[in-house]
């Protein structure tokens, strides 16, 4: 398989960032215009409390760019020693389908049971992909 194998699943995971991004400004927006926050609590984001949609959006948001980095740098690091087969694609799509299935529950009825359980999927095939590349680095087969 080729590089590009694995541009795929991290384009698909900076849509999914880039969604985020969307629901939490319009969300903002919409706190601002129903009044619930003036539009100077975002400056410092101090003297009021922001609503509990949008604080749950900006959580998520922020977490987006937390262990997803480490996706990112697995996927780069694959594409540097060449190994990106059939199990490195297939974690790397794992990885990615677990963190919407976690952004589609913690944006949606946010049930705690199912949230937690697709986090730690995503961290399982987080670990998984890290594990394979250190293996195949271990064992010269990159």
């Amino acid at each position: 398989m080729s590089n590009a194998a694995l541009v795929w699943p991290m384009f698909a995971m900076v849509l999914l960032t880039a969604s985020v991004l969307v629901r939490l400004f319009r969300s903002r927006v919409r706190a601002v215009r129903s009044g619930a926050v003036t539009a100077g609590y975002f400056r410092a984001f101090q003297g009021a409390v922001e609503p509990e949609q949008s604080a749950v959006l900006s959580r998520h948001f922020a977490n987006l760019f937390e262990a997803p980095t480490l996706f990112y740098a697995g996927c780069i690091t694959a594409m540097v020693l060449h190994d990106v087969g059939p199990v490195t694609v297939v974690l790397a799509w794992s990885y990615v389908i677990a963190r919407a299935l976690h952004t589609t529950v913690h944006l949606g009825r946010n049930r705690l049971k199912y949230r937690i359980r697709s986090y730690f999927i995503s961290w399982l095939m987080l670990l998984a992909l890290w594990a394979h590349l250190a293996w195949s680095a271990a064992m010269g087969h990159v």
